[in-house]
């Protein structure tokens, strides 16, 4: 692999790679894992279907579904080694980033009409960038990594959002 992105990015993985002990970076990384964070979604879509939201419900579980159709094919694609096991492949872009972020936010614009609060968006972008930072700080994933399956999240909850509604009350 090469690119102009690449040299900072392995720099600034060796710069952080392990400057947390791994007790706690393994705990962070955990919070993107299918069956810590699904579940939270699930339960919200429950919510809002129960609320009469259900087309809104549907687009958040959609978008979830989404998440390893995009993440997968690009592992399979780029076959980028990981920080720390150069020897294994499939670490662009970060499907517990992308799992993380999709199932958090998803919620969050679930909940948001039934709340005046931003603290369920504050309370999903904090789970997210947990995930994100714990994975980059283990070296389970480059930077780069994480960063890719953000934006590549963004338009499936821009989507979750506009089905959503935004931010209206019922």
């Amino acid at each position: 692999m090469s690119g102009p992105l690449l040299v900072p990015d392995h720099a600034l993985s060796r710069a952080l790679v392990r400057t947390v002990p791994d007790a706690v970076t393994e705990r962070l990384a955990d919070l993107g894992n299918v069956p810590v964070a699904v579940p939270v979604l699930a339960l919200a879509m429950a919510y809002a279907a129960w609320r009469g939201r259900r087309l809104a419900a549907l687009a958040a579980g959609l978008a979830m579904a989404l998440v390893p159709a995009l993440i997968v094919p690009l592992k399979a694609w780029t076959a980028r080694p990981g920080p720390l096991e150069p020897w294994a492949a499939g670490y662009f872009p970060s499907g517990h980033t992308a799992t993380a972020l999709t199932a958090y936010a998803g919620a969050a614009l679930l909940l948001s009409p039934y709340t005046r609060r931003r603290w369920p968006m504050a309370a999903a972008l904090v789970l997210s960038a947990a995930t994100a930072t714990g994975l980059v700080l283990r070296g389970f994933h480059w930077p780069l990594d994480v960063l890719a399956s953000v934006l590549l999240c963004v338009p499936l909850l821009l989507g979750v959002r506009r089905v959503a509604g935004g931010r209206q009350r019922p």
